[in-house]
């Protein structure tokens, strides 16, 4: 898997509407946290709501589905994903999972705008969601009254 400190691998993917997208188009803006997932990964499903919510408090999130474009629309619709979600095709044999070294998911990538790899995350990490969380002076990630896990492997 790509590790902290290193340059991220470049990609261009198509989003859903199949418009092709450049990881550098995403930089130009800041700092990227990428999240890769597949549809039926029970972690994925747990974490990608809590992604939303970093992602409706400013923190510029982009989806990786290593799903086809229509069962990748029904998992945004089922858990309120409103963040870009672009598709690695499984056709090619997924190249920017691959190029990222992906075994597990969710496998999260935050990626600043010089292209180095800041953070790397696997399955889902509540501390790491938090630091997140801090960095883009997001105060509450997850609310209150929640029982949120720790850990759960991806």
């Amino acid at each position: 898997m790509a590790k902290a400190g290193i340059q991220a691998p470049d990609f261009t993917l198509p989003d859903i509407a199949g418009a092709a997208r450049p990881l550098r188009e995403w930089l130009e803006q800041g700092p990227v946290l990428i999240a890769f997932f597949k549809i039926s990964c029970p972690t994925c499903q747990y974490t990608f709501p809590f992604l939303q919510r970093l992602a409706g408090s400013s923190v510029p999130v982009l989806g990786i589905s290593q799903d086809v474009r229509k069962k990748t629309e029904g998992f945004n619709r089922e858990y309120g994903i409103r963040f870009p979600v672009l598709l690695d095709s499984e056709d090619a044999n997924y190249p920017v999972s691959n190029a990222y070294g992906i075994t597990h998911v969710p496998s999260l990538f935050l990626v600043e705008p010089d292209g180095r790899i800041g953070l790397t995350s696997v399955g889902f990490v509540r501390k790491d969601l938090e630091e997140i969380a801090q960095r883009f002076g997001v105060r509450e990630v997850f609310h209150r009254d929640e029982k949120i896990e720790a850990f759960r492997a991806g």
